[in-house]
């Protein structure tokens, strides 16, 4: 499992990202990064947008806690999750089994 990293500005972990994919989907691991296939290309925010909202669902949280702290415009990025538990976080990770 990737590592997740608690703060007082809550929960940080790395994505690596995948655009234009078939499909949207988690795809397991790259090093301590979280690999995430989605279909939005790379141009005008799009691939960021489709993280946030793909990641809000599938740790099931509100949109407006998940933020791209850093990589805005790398496919290496790092996201912070806001007012969620760490446990949470970590028992939704490992139901995808890397």
């Amino acid at each position: 499992m990737i590592p997740l990293k608690e703060s007082a500005g809550g929960v940080t972990f790395t994505v690596k990202v995948q655009p234009r994919a078939r499909k949207n989907a988690i795809k397991g691991t790259v090093g301590d990064a979280l690999k995430l296939a989605l279909t939005a290309p790379p141009v005008e925010g799009k691939a960021n947008q489709a993280v946030i909202d793909y990641l809000a669902d599938f740790f099931e949280i509100p949109r407006s806690s998940v933020t791209i702290a850093s990589g805005a415009t790398r496919r290496l990025k790092v996201i912070r999750i806001t007012g969620a538990n760490l446990q949470h976080l970590q028992h939704r990770l490992q139901a995808v089994g890397d």
